[in-house]
Formats: C-alpha cells, structure tokens, sequence
C-alpha cells in the first residue's frame, strides 16, 4: 500500500509533542479556575439523597458516559442520560433531589438548553460544566464548573481535544474529593469491580475455592501407613488429614512427611497415622478471605491448608494451587 505523499514522520511527532504540550497547560490551568464551584459541586453530590445524573452531547457525552462510570465505581451512585433521549421519555430517570450534572464546552447545546424548564420543575440541583461562563447552561445551572482551556490541540483549534481532556479531569478530581470524603476504602472499590484482581483478592472466601466432601484426604488415627499413601495417592493432594471419628482435625501427613520417613531408615509397615502425622496443623475457617489463606501458607512456607468449622471439624481443604487458578496469587 503506497503510503500518502503527505505523510511526515517528523510532522506527525511534532504536532504529538504539541497536542502533549497544549493539553498539559490546559490541565495545570484548571487548578486555578476551581473555587467555589467545585466545593459546591462536590458537596451537593455527596448530601445527594438521590443519584448524580449526568448528560451531555457529542464529545461532552462520550466524557460525560466516562464520568459517570466512575463515580459510579468509587461510591457516588451515578449514570449517564443521553440528552436526545431525555426529550422523548427518559427524562423519566431523573428524579426530585438527584443532582444532573451537564457537560457543555460552549454551554448552548439546543438538546440540553431544551431540557433546562423540564430540570427546573424537577427540582434537582444543575451542575453545569462549561467553558463559558456567561453562556445559557451557567446561566440557568444552581452551581457552575469552568472547564475553559485557552486553545485546542486541534491545529484549527476546533475538534475538542484540550477541552474534553479538562472535562474528564474535572470529572477525575470530583471523584477522588467525593471517595475521599466518604472514607472510601480497598473494600468498598472491590465491591465494585468484582470481576477484576483486586475483588478477587478482596472478595473471595475460602469457602468459593476449597475442596470438600470426598475430594478431601481423610484417614483416622489408626490407619495404617499403606492405607495413608492410598487416601493421598487416591486425593492427589499430597497429604491427608487425620481425624477423630467426630471429624475433629487431629493432623496431617504430608508427602514431605513420608520423604522423612524413608530418609531417616527402618521398618515402617507397622506404622500408624497417629504415630507419623504432624499433630495440631494449620488450618483456616471458611468464612475466611482466600487472600488470608495465601497470606497463612506463605507465612508458614505450606502448601496446603485445612479448612474447619467453629468445633474444629474437617469441612475442606485449599492448596496453593486452588489459589493460582482462582488468580488469589
């Protein structure tokens, strides 16, 4: 494919280093243009009984979806109405006490300037987020955000690039002040992203990833040594649990048990489990974090760990694989 005799390497890394460098001043100018605004905008979304709503059209839109995503995730709830459709029906979403926020960088958007008597009827609080602040959205808007960047990076100074950056910056810092002033912790973003490493690692018990039932090695106290190798041959997990008749935990042999035994010579056909386990294992409660259970066997430099109930009955087992598939570690 011939490439487009307009094509300049040199050109095209300069204008990057311009759209760089234009956004960049665009950003470090915003700081001094928040003020009251800002505050009130933050705390009318924190004492908000309702939800934060907001809108916006084109580029301010496609911001305004991003905005809303993550002040939904880090605990302001929050979702993104298309303005258009907000005048055919789903203006039905918003409700008395929500706060709308709305995103115009010339704030005379005909789709929300349309909406601007339905909002008002609906007594919620308008947050206008624009770069002019004498235009008809500030106007009409309870508290005003400026997002006013001094040029584009586009060389025509038209397509918003400088401008939708500062948007979603804005957005950006009313999230961290809002998570911060809720006392929003690791918790609470896990409860949020679920799917993601660290809701893994935040949210999973043990209880989600431990064998159990039969896939569980068990042999009493006086099982014999075969009978031991057979239930940990048969389990595949390297060691059995030993148990009392009531399925109290009593011990574990483990396979670097049985390499001792041999290491250390004589005549082992007539041992029992309770006379070659390791008494008093570690073990774990279901209801535990399997992030405390990769932190135990860690710690303790063990593969496996014993999952028991309150009376300290075998329930299940973990092992380090478990927690590798579950992505725990």
């Amino acid at each position: 494919m011939a490439l487009n005799p307009r094509f300049d390497a040199q050109r095209v890394l300069a204008l990057a280093a311009q759209t760089f460098e234009i956004e960049a001043r665009a950003l470090s100018a915003l700081a001094a243009r928040q003020g009251e605004g800002f505050v009130g905008a933050a705390r009318a979304m924190l004492e908000c009984k309702g939800r934060v709503i907001v809108m916006g059209m084109g580029k301010s839109g496609h911001v305004g979806r991003k905005i809303a995503a993550t002040l939904a995730s880090t605990g302001t709830p929050a979702f993104f109405v298309h303005p258009a459709e907000a005048g055919h029906g789903d203006l039905g979403m918003v409700q008395p006490g929500d706060v709308l926020l709305a995103i115009s960088n010339s704030g005379e958007s005909d789709e929300l300037a349309a909406l601007l008597p339905a909002l008002k009827r609906l007594r919620v609080t308008l947050v206008a987020m624009t770069g002019h602040a004498e235009s008809t959205l500030a106007r009409h808007a309870d508290i005003v955000l400026s997002s006013q960047v001094d040029q584009e990076a586009c060389p025509l100074n038209l397509a918003p690039t400088a401008s939708t950056a500062a948007q979603m910056a804005i957005g950006d810092a009313l999230a961290v002040a809002l998570l911060d002033a809720r006392g929003f912790r690791e918790e609470d973003f896990a409860r949020s992203h679920p799917g993601g490493p660290l809701g893994r690692k935040l949210l999973m018990h043990v209880a989600d990833l431990m064998r159990s039932g039969d896939d569980v090695p068990r042999v009493g106290p006086q099982a014999s040594l075969p009978e031991v190798l057979r239930e940990m041959t048969g389990k595949g997990l390297g060691f059995t649990a030993v148990v009392s008749s009531d399925e109290r935990v009593q011990g574990i042999f483990t396979d670097g048990d049985l390499r001792r035994l041999i290491e250390g010579g004589g005549d082992l056909r007539g041992l029992v489990a309770r006379e070659v386990m390791h008494a008093d294992p570690r073990r774990i409660r279901a209801d535990a974090l399997a992030v405390d259970a990769a932190d135990l066997m860690e710690q303790q430099r063990i593969t496996s760990v014993l999952v028991v109930d309150a009376q300290d009955r075998l329930i299940g087992a973990l092992n380090s694989n478990d927690l590798m598939r579950a992505k725990v570690i």
